[in-house]
């Protein structure tokens, strides 16, 4: 069994409180809009990290992160990337790897709304953790865990935060 952090658009921001909801965690998944590489550094120096670039992150982050990841979590196929939409308004971009090839779990973030859905047309579990940084339209501060044990992605958590608008 693994245990899985997920969050996304950080925008140069590491949330203390962060390291406490993710100890139990054995990888982190960021779907992007990093901000840059230190957040990056520093997620990766407390639990691997597969990350995807989002439309914020410049050069350095783009080297670094691919676009799209597609990795085996236990034998769950996972697909993230940062613009990916979600069940029904799919990204166009995204869209065809969804019905040609499903994951099962997609991961995406950009929208800073979380929502955890399970698409019924294409039988995966869609999951937008929100956002964690304290840039963007969002109020509040969120992040999700999870446990894949076997086929099972079970045990999802989140974590709600008050955003402080006046840290950037």
């Amino acid at each position: 069994m693994a245990r899985i952090g997920i969050l996304s658009d950080t925008h140069g921001f590491v949330e203390p409180r962060l390291f406490n909801f993710f100890a139990s965690c054995d990888m982190l998944f960021h779907a992007g809009d990093i901000g840059n590489m230190e957040v990056a550094n520093v997620l990766s120096a407390f639990k691997p990290l597969v990350a995807v670039y989002g439309n914020i992150d410049g050069s350095d982050v783009r080297a670094a992160c691919p676009e799209v990841q597609r990795v085996d979590c236990e034998g769950v196929d996972i697909l993230m990337t940062h613009i990916g939409g979600y069940p029904g308004r799919y990204d166009r971009k995204i869209y065809p790897i969804l019905k040609n090839h499903p994951p099962k779990l997609f991961i995406a973030g950009h929208s800073h709304i979380l929502k955890v859905m399970y698409d019924k047309t294409l039988h995966f579990l869609h999951v937008n953790p929100g956002a964690m940084g304290n840039s963007g339209v969002h109020h509040v501060k969120t992040a999700v865990r999870l446990a894949i044990d076997g086929n099972n992605i079970k045990d999802l958590e989140i974590l709600e935060l008050p955003r402080n608008r006046n840290i950037k």
